[in-house]
C-alpha cells in the first residue's frame, strides 16, 4: 500500500528522532493514506516554516503488523479522543505501542479535541461534533524498529 508524509523536505530514512513535540499519539513519525491530506499538511508546514517548497514524500507499507505492537482506533472515538488528550497532555503512554493508527484532529476536529480537553464541552458534545466533519487518517509509528522494518521510500514530488 503506498501512504504520505507531507513536509518541507525528502525524507529517505524516516526517523523518530526528529519529531519535535507529542502530536494525536505522541512523539513518531506520521504517515496518511489520504494523498490530499498529506499535500495539505506539506502546504501548511511550508507555511509555518516561511519555505517556498512543499514536499511529499511515497513509500510503500508493508501491513504485516504481526510482531509489532499495535494500537488501532477505528470507530471508537470514546477511546480515541481521550488518547489524543492524554498524548497532548505529555503523558507516554504512546511508547508502548510500536505503531498507532486512527484518525486525525484536523483543523475543525482540533478544535473540539481542544473544547473537549480544556473541560468547555463534555465528552457527549464533543463526540457528537466530530462526528460532523470529514476525517482523514494517520498511522503514527513510534519504533524506529517498525519504521525500518514496515516503511519503504518509494518517491518525493512537490506541491504547488
Amino acid at each position: 500500500m503506498i501512504v504520505y508524509h507531507g513536509g518541507i523536505d525528502v525524507i529517505k530514512k524516516p526517523d523518530i528522532n526528529h519529531s519535535y513535540r507529542p502530536l494525536d499519539f505522541g512523539k513518531g513519525f506520521y504517515i496518511t493514506t489520504v494523498k490530499e491530506q498529506a499535500e495539505k499538511w506539506a502546504r501548511r508546514k511550508a507555511d509555518i516554516f516561511n519555505k517556498d517548497v512543499s514536499i511529499v514524500n511515497c513509500y510503500e507499507l508493508k501491513a504485516d503488523y504481526d510482531s509489532f505492537k499495535v494500537k488501532t482506533f477505528p470507530d471508537d472515538l470514546i477511546e480515541w479522543i481521550d488518547f489524543v488528550c492524554s498524548c497532548r497532555d505529555g503523558n507516554e503512554e504512546y511508547k508502548q505501542y510500536d505503531v498507532i493508527i486512527g484518525k486525525v484532529a484536523d483543523d475543525k476536529v482540533f478544535r473540539v479535541v481542544d473544547m473537549y480537553h480544556q473541560g468547555i464541552w463534555d465528552r457527549d458534545r464533543a463526540l457528537k461534533e466530530i462526528k460532523v466533519y470529514e476525517t482523514y487518517d494517520q498511522i503514527a509509528f513510534i519504533s524506529q524498529k517498525a519504521i525500518d522494518n514496515l516503511l519503504t521510500y518509494s518517491s518525493s514530488y512537490e506541491v504547488k
